[in-house]
């Protein structure tokens, strides 16, 4: 069941192969950015719990910037020790240029 979806930027805030953070009902998410496509992930490393932040985004996936896991960007599958738990992953639609997530309660 998808929760309701909420505006969190406009893509263009958010340039094309880089990462911003955003809360969405006490959440807080990371947005990827690859091209024209925009995917919501937890924004907290599952190797230690350290957050994500400004991430880097190396051949579709996020690389946590402590140690060096790896997240696919699409899926949020582990790809990278030392993370071998996958991320949370949101629903995102984008529309007129506004980026809307949707996180399940």
């Amino acid at each position: 069941m998808t929760g309701q979806f909420t505006k969190v930027c406009r893509v263009d805030d958010i340039p094309a192969g880089a990462t911003k953070v955003v809360e969405v009902e006490g959440y807080t998410i990371l947005l990827a950015r690859m091209d024209d496509a925009v995917f919501a992930l937890e924004n907290m490393c599952t190797h230690d719990g350290g957050l994500l932040g400004n991430a880097a985004i190396v051949d579709g996936q996020i690389e946590c910037p402590r140690h060096g896991a790896r997240f696919d960007i699409k899926t949020g599958e582990a790809t990278q020790l030392p993370a071998v738990a996958e991320l949370d992953t949101y629903e995102v639609k984008i529309e007129n240029g506004d980026v809307y997530v949707a996180v399940d309660k």
